[in-house]
């Protein structure tokens, strides 16, 4: 009978695949295992401002839709690699990314003048207030 030693440290190999790049659990995801951007909301006198951070995208890559005063932003975007002739895989990875965001409008925003402009990673989405929403300065009042 030959006896196998027992070594109690890791080995190379066993190192080499406990590393982040080959935790295949789900720690790197959320619990639904999708990825929902980050979204700001700001508002002044005029206008309420949505800022949302999706870097990597084209302004091609976005739907923005109101209907029934729900504003929703949405995007999807696949990416294949190919190979060239000759070449062979050692790994191969599909890229599909997509999200949708809904946001229900208030009375004040003025729904016919939404305007959006991407830039640097920031979609950011302008809803103005309507005319009769936005305040009114201090005025006078004569006594007559």
């Amino acid at each position: 009978m030959t006896l196998a030693r027992f070594n109690n440290y890791p080995s190379l190999f066993d190192q080499l695949f406990d590393t982040d790049l080959f935790d295949w659990s789900n720690r790197n995801y959320s619990e639904t295992n999708t990825t929902v951007p980050s979204v700001n909301i700001k508002e002044n006198a005029d206008a309420f401002n949505v800022e949302m951070a999706v870097p990597g995208f084209d302004k091609k890559d976005f739907k923005i839709a109101l209907d029934h005063n729900v504003l929703t932003i949405s995007s999807e975007k696949k990416v294949e690699n190919e190979t060239k002739e000759g070449e062979r895989f050692t790994r191969h990875e599909y890229s599909y990314q997509s999200f949708s965001r809904s946001f229900t409008l208030p009375e004040a925003a003025n729904g016919d003048k939404i305007s959006a402009k991407y830039d640097n990673g920031i979609l950011n989405v302008e809803i103005p207030k309507r005319e009769e929403a936005k305040p009114k300065p201090m005025r006078q009042i004569a006594i007559a």
